[in-house]
């Protein structure tokens, strides 16, 4: 009689890694369609991705470039925010109007004028609170 061995159906870990340009340029369009959302100028939008106005513009038409690391950590924590108030707030708008008002947590400041200061620290800041406040249920 044959004696069979155990199977291992552990999935593998998940190890991220590296955002490809495809992934980036969908990150991208997901964005500008979020700072629509979220009711940003150009100027500001451009501020968000560290770009001079005038290269977002050209992007924002169907040009993107290469985005570099930054920019592609940039993307990601702003879609991490869309995803945290689209889990905190249940009616899509609300979230989007939380971008604008004032925050205690922000010494009074809204989320927009704190990531609005152009470091990915201050975007990376806005997602921590909204990672906090799902953890908090």
């Amino acid at each position: 009689m044959r004696q069979l061995l155990p199977v291992d159906t552990t999935p593998p870990a998940f190890v991220a890694g590296p955002v490809t340009d495809t992934e980036a340029a969908a990150l991208f369009r997901a964005a500008v369609n979020l700072f629509a959302r979220w009711g940003l100028t150009d100027e500001q939008a451009a501020t968000l991705l560290d770009l001079p106005a005038r290269t977002y513009r050209r992007w924002k038409a169907g040009d993107p470039g290469r985005i570099d690391r930054d920019g592609r950590a940039r993307l990601s924590n702003l879609m991490g925010i869309h995803k945290g108030l689209r889990l905190v707030f249940r009616e899509p708008q609300r979230g989007y109007d939380w971008i604008r008002a004032p925050n205690a947590a922000f010494a009074g400041r809204s989320a927009l004028e704190v990531m609005l200061g152009g470091e990915l620290t201050d975007l990376m800041r806005v997602r921590r609170l909204l990672d906090a406040e799902r953890g908090a249920w």
